[in-house]
């Protein structure tokens, strides 16, 4: 298997080590950014005095009980929706392949309105729960419907999936929206006033899917020569799809469930680390999962600096560069196929 490995990446030695080295200093970097910056900016000096030597001035409670929160649920939302795309598009062999293209996030959106609108909850840490079973519904119906015997079939489920949830939603914004109103950061996809209560409830399920991730790597190698090929050494392609499946919709519905539906992540960091290292998912999947939350924690901060005296939500420019990126590589499949 080590020399399967080495054959899907010729040419690639030393290389991701630096690579993944570069990425966990970036990591630093962008957590310590999302710390220090908001409507009152803290020097490198009073972030590193909140953290470790906590003394209860203004600072110190500003760190502790909204900064540190809120970068700590944006590291584990972008280490789950990287991973989640790399594998998402290793199993599907769909590069354009998104959590999003599963229907999760709207599921988990379409559950958070029917637990504000319907079972009058507005707590996020009792919608919380409602967004992880829509997003965990979500996966389960693409899985039923799309099966593992063709990546082609489960791709097309997931936008049928996707197109009834947005129906949905919009048919309940109809029906109340006073309600709405009151969720629409959540809706949009935000890190703001995120709490780790109910990323602790989550926890369990994001490390059951990290570890799920991990295993999958050789296999997906094996995959990548073809099935008949992964047969021969060992492998069961099919076996591997739902397992990768089950990773692709823990994670996906951790990341949804803690802070709404946030799109194009997943997406854009596999790409980025294939260009870097090449496809070895031995190297793809761990990267995808640092580089995540610096593209995410990233965009926060930019939302911030860009928000003047408020903010604009992560959600939205995800949007915007997932836009732009989704654009770059279909031209790119487009010449790859002249």
């Amino acid at each position: 298997m080590v020399q399967l490995a080495e054959r899907v990446t010729p040419g690639r030695r030393g290389v991701p080590g630096v690579v993944l080295a570069v990425a966990v200093v970036a990591l630093i970097a962008v957590v310590l950014l999302s710390i220090g910056f908001g409507s009152n900016r803290l020097s490198l000096g009073s972030v590193l005095h909140g953290l470790f030597a906590y003394s209860g001035t203004f600072d110190d409670v500003v760190i502790r009980d909204d900064r540190l929160p809120r970068t700590l649920v944006g590291l584990a939302v972008g280490i789950a929706l990287g991973l989640a795309g790399a594998l998402l598009q290793s199993i599907t062999r769909n590069p354009v392949a998104d959590p999003g293209l599963l229907g999760i996030n709207h599921g988990a959106a379409v559950a958070i309105v029917l637990g504000s609108a319907v079972f009058s909850v507005h707590a996020p840490g009792q919608l919380v729960w409602f967004a992880f079973v829509g997003a965990l519904a979500g996966t389960a119906v693409v899985t039923v419907i799309g099966g593992s015997v063709s990546p082609l079939r489960l791709v097309l489920a997931g936008v049928a999936v996707q197109a009834l949830f947005v129906g949905i939603n919009q048919g309940m914004q109809m029906i109340n929206t006073h309600s709405l109103d009151q969720m629409r950061a959540w809706l949009v996809g935000s890190l703001v006033n995120r709490d780790l209560a109910g990323l602790a409830g989550l926890l369990p399920f994001f490390v059951a899917a990290l570890v799920l991730g991990a295993v999958l790597a050789r296999p997906l190698n094996a995959i990548a020569l073809g099935e008949d090929a992964a047969r021969g050494i060992g492998a069961n392609p099919g076996l591997v799809r739902v397992s990768g499946m089950v990773a692709v919709g823990l994670l996906s519905a951790t990341a949804t469930a803690a802070c709404g539906p946030i799109a194009f992540v997943g997406l854009m960091i596999p790409h980025v680390v294939r260009a870097l290292i090449g496809p070895d998912e031995r190297w793809v999947l761990p990267l995808s999962a640092v580089l995540g939350p610096v593209l995410l924690l990233g965009c926060d901060v930019l939302g911030r600096l860009l928000g003047g005296s408020g903010e604009i939500q992560v959600g939205v420019l995800t949007d915007v560069l997932g836009g732009l990126a989704f654009v770059v590589v279909a031209r790119r499949l487009k010449a790859v196929r002249r």
